[in-house]
């Protein structure tokens, strides 16, 4: 059964991470993205800047940012950010808890798991 063309579209930037600047014209590649996370023990909400490439902690979390895309401005707004996430609660150099897209107008496609963070993108920058 052949996937709808949404679906094969979000197949194609789950392959590379800079595979979405280069595939389709509509996604402009930034150097930073702005995270939304939470810690649901204590329900505290913290927003986050995260640069390209460099680790950004929030509690046992160390997320890095490898691709950071955003519509034009002439487009319906949205961003999709490549992120590397891990926990240190347990190891010291981290265990992986997230690698892949994350897309601010459809956060339900691929989320971070986990049983005291949560993790959303908002825009990349």
């Amino acid at each position: 059964m052949p996937l709808p063309a949404a679906l094969l579209g979000l197949a194609l930037l789950s392959v590379v991470p800079s595979a979405s600047a280069q595939q389709d014209p509509g996604w402009v590649p930034q150097r930073t993205a702005s995270l939304q996370a939470l810690d649901k023990v204590t329900a505290r909400v913290t927003l986050l800047e995260a640069p390209l490439n460099r680790i950004t902690a929030f509690g046992t979390l160390r997320i890095t940012l490898r691709a950071c895309n955003a519509r034009p401005p002439e487009e319906v707004p949205d961003a999709a950010a490549w992120l590397q996430v891990t926990d240190v609660r347990n190891k010291a150099e981290g265990e992986p808890v997230f690698s892949g897209w994350m897309f601010a107008n459809a956060p339900g496609i691929a989320m971070l798991e986990h049983p005291v963070y949560d993790l959303r993108v908002l825009a990349c920058h």
